[in-house]
């Protein structure tokens, strides 16, 4: 089996209030260091046999992602070999 990992990001110049929500929410755990957050979420694909990169990245473009407002990348992940 072969993953391929999707991270979905909004575009830098859109708003993020989930992100801006986490950040205002830092200093009230004592973390003060902290200047942005932005959200995003990460979906993986398993492929039987080899991974295609293609295809995902067609996946992620027409269903995955909204071009207008996010920018996504396409990456193979190390499957984690399953332990008995």
């Amino acid at each position: 089996m072969a993953r391929v990992v999707v991270d979905v990001m909004l575009k830098p110049e859109i708003l993020d209030p989930q992100g801006q929500a986490v950040a205002n929410a830092l200093p009230r755990l004592g973390v003060t260091d902290v200047t942005s957050v932005r959200i995003g979420r990460r979906i993986e694909i398993d492929f039987d046999g080899e991974p295609d990169l293609d295809r995902a990245r067609e996946i992620a473009d027409k269903l995955l992602a909204n071009p207008v407002i996010e920018d996504f990348t396409v990456s193979l992940a190390e499957v984690p070999a399953e332990t008995a």
